[in-house]
């Protein structure tokens, strides 16, 4: 077994050094006083802080929805009790470089409504350096749905169906359109898109001899999206301009019943999401002289209803208005000092104000707001990289709830964070990362109302008097051709928020609490294979240069999570993805991905009772038209094993989510030629950060 790993690290350092060790999904071009630059879009990219994913070219990824693209990423989870969390971290979620300021239900209503072909790729930033707020408290997720321009007009049409047949036959389909073009003066930028959604879910609360509740949910959303981005070059500044909207209307019927009731329900939702932003970045002689001033606005409005079918009366009547505005100013320059120096200085405010509904009640009325400034340091020293940043921010929190209001919060505090990286040959470094953060309780969590479901014996609702969590975070990695890699993260996170299931007078009620102290541990490593090894044997492959994308193998990822609370006999848990990638006759790809995980650990308060998210999903895709065409169908969770299934701790109560997993679809990407095959590509739209700014021409 020895020898296998050591031959297979021999095999990843040796292919690191060939001109074709990479994944050549897209070639952009840029040209740089008469240099061509040429980069190439890899699937998934490893560096110090974060791991990319190239939604745009995986068709195991971009088919379906984004939620379900979500949950093939190894070390993803996605659930009602662990929300969005990534290896053993809640994910703060950014669209397009931007705090999405969406939480819970909304959050995934968005997330199971957005299509992932309309995605170019997601970005998973474990380590946020000072640049980042410091209320991201342990990692962020960016999904990045921003494309590329050209002269001349280019277009880019996707749709995709898919249905299941749980019970019934139920349908979901989904459209998308983008065009964009540019010319001397701006370019500009417009993504329609829509999807409907059936769908049918039960989830099951019971005690050891009495059946709590038992939910029947059938389904229909309906999404609608607009993307838009215009961008005017002002000699060497220019100016940005993104203004995107979304709105969901998504109803279900309830059937329901349990100890003492049997209830017929019908639920609505209707929510609408405005956000924009401003951005001028001025540019200087000194190319690596940057400053840029933005400005951000969005607002969310939600509305639910929950009323009773057969009597037609009001159960609940609750919605909520959410209004964030920002403002900051980066500023970056290189220095000579050691062999390469990059400064970056920043301040900014930003203010959230939250204001929610029972009937004409208003229960709840925060605001927060909230100043900064940082300053980062990266520099380079023969083989060895440098981060040493630090962030001042400060909190002014109030709000008023209906009976009383709430304890002011106001402090200032101190983030540092720091990294050294030891770069041991190209593409194969080992870097120790550590940062101190905050994370301020979510309006999901602070909301007094229930915006879900509730019957005579299950109630969810928030707790407006939760107090923030600080954390502090630690990470050590390797990491070889950007696809090998072995991590170990630990977090402390003083006063953490968490969602428990209790017992009341009427039967269970989901709450959020803090707890004093939880101490995470977090192990995880990830190796692909070439089958080619047990074919041509090691001599063999060593020897050939070839590119990733057109060959077969098995990559392997193995995680291990450990949640430590006083007073909690805690156990950890193992977590397996395996990704298998072959090539079959006219380069037809064909993609296996399984996810499992052991029984026994624990999620906080919550013990899985059988392996979490387990499926099996398949996708054979095809390119045509010099690429410009992507075909592919697929089946997830073909054995229809996918089941949510919990103790919670401290209580006799069990829960149960089962939703229609099982899934038959095909998704097609259409990308109209340019007339110009050699013009340049230039963002317009802004999502940037480190390595995503604007090229300079």
């Amino acid at each position: 077994m020895k020898q296998k790993v050591i031959v297979i690290l021999l095999f990843l350092i040796n292919n690191s050094f060939s001109q074709n060790r990479t994944t050549e999904d897209i070639i952009k071009t840029t040209q740089l006083q008469e240099v061509e630059i040429k980069n190439k879009k890899k699937a998934i990219v490893q560096k110090a802080d974060r791991t990319i994913y190239n939604f745009s070219n995986q068709a195991y990824l971009n088919s379906g929805t984004l939620m379900e693209g979500l949950k093939k990423i190894p070390g993803l989870i996605i659930s009602d009790v662990a929300g969005l969390m990534y290896q053993g971290k809640q994910l703060e979620v950014y669209i397009d470089g931007r705090p999405t300021n969406m939480y819970s239900d909304e959050l995934n209503s968005y997330l199971e409504s957005l299509p992932a072909n309309s995605v170019e790729k997601v970005e998973i930033i474990t380590q946020p350096g000072a640049e980042f707020p410091a209320t991201s408290g342990g990692a962020i997720i960016n999904i990045i749905t921003s494309k590329y321009t050209k002269k001349y007009i280019s277009i880019n049409y996707s749709n995709g169906y898919s249905y299941t047949n749980y019970d019934k036959s139920r349908h979901r389909f989904n459209n998308s359109i983008l065009l964009n073009a540019k010319n001397n003066l701006f370019g500009w930028q417009i993504q329609l898109g829509q999807s409907y959604i059936e769908g049918y879910q039960k989830t099951k609360f019971n005690t050891e001899n009495i059946l709590l509740s038992e939910n029947y949910y059938d389904k229909k959303n309906r999404f609608y999206f607009l993307k838009t981005g215009i961008k005017f070059d002002i000699k060497k500044d220019r100016l940005l301009i993104n203004y995107d909207a979304s709105t969901n209307n998504n109803a279900s019927n309830i059937d329901a019943l349990g100890y003492n009731f049997v209830t017929n329900d019908k639920s609505k939702t209707k929510r609408l999401r405005n956000d924009v932003i401003l951005v001028y970045q001025k540019r200087f002689e000194d190319a690596s002289k940057k400053i840029d001033f933005s400005f951000n606005f969005s607002n969310n409005v939600n509305d639910f209803n929950l009323n009773n079918r057969n009597n037609y009366f009001s159960i609940l009547e609750n919605n909520s208005n959410q209004k964030y505005y920002q403002f900051k100013t980066d500023y970056s320059q290189e220095i000579k000092f050691f062999d390469k120096t990059k400064i970056s200085v920043g301040v900014f405010a930003d203010q959230l104000n939250f204001i929610t509904k029972s009937v004409d009640i208003t229960n709840l009325e925060y605001t927060r707001k909230t100043f900064g400034t940082y300053t980062e340091v990266q520099t380079t020293y023969q083989s060895f990289d440098f981060i040493l940043g630090t962030r001042l921010e400060e909190y002014q929190i109030k709000g008023n709830t209906e009976t009383n209001s709430l304890i002011p919060f106001k402090q200032t505090r101190f983030f540092p964070n720091a990294s050294i990286q030891y770069n041991i040959l190209p593409e194969v470094f080992v870097n120790v990362n550590y940062n101190k953060k905050i994370n301020l309780p979510n309006t999901s969590l602070l909301n007094p109302n229930n915006t879900i479901y509730q019957n005579p014996n299950v109630i969810f609702y928030g707790n407006p008097n939760l107090n923030p969590t600080i954390f502090n975070n630690f990470e050590f990695k390797v990491s070889a051709l950007e696809y090998f890699f072995i991590k170990y993260s630990f977090s402390n996170a003083d006063n953490q928020v968490i969602n428990r299931m209790v017992e009341n007078t009427n039967g269970v009620a989901s709450i959020s609490e803090n707890i004093p102290k939880v101490a995470i541990h977090d192990y995880n490593f990830g190796l692909p294979i070439p089958y080619m090894i047990f074919t041509k044997g090691i001599n063999e492959t060593l020897k050939m240069d070839f590119n990733p994308d057109e060959i077969n193998f098995l990559n392997l990822y193995v995680e291990y999570q450990k949640y430590i609370i006083e007073g909690l006999d805690s156990r950890g848990f193992w977590s397996f993805n395996l990704m298998s990638q072959i090539i079959l006759p006219k380069k037809i790809n064909f993609t296996v991905n399984y996810n499992t995980s052991t029984i026994g650990g624990n999620y906080y308060y919550f013990v899985y009772k059988k392996p979490f998210e387990e499926q099996v999903d398949l996708t054979l895709s095809k390119k045509l038209f010099s690429n410009n065409l992507s075909i592919s169908i697929y089946v997830n969770d073909i054995f229809n094993t996918t089941i949510q299934d919990f103790d919670s701790l401290g209580t006799f109560i069990k829960y149960q989510n089962k939703y229609d997993s099982r899934r038959i679809g095909f998704s097609i990407n259409y990308k109209i030629p340019s007339r110009n095959r050699s013009i340049k590509e230039d963002n317009i739209l802004i999502y940037g950060k480190k390595e995503d700014k604007i090229i300079d021409k």
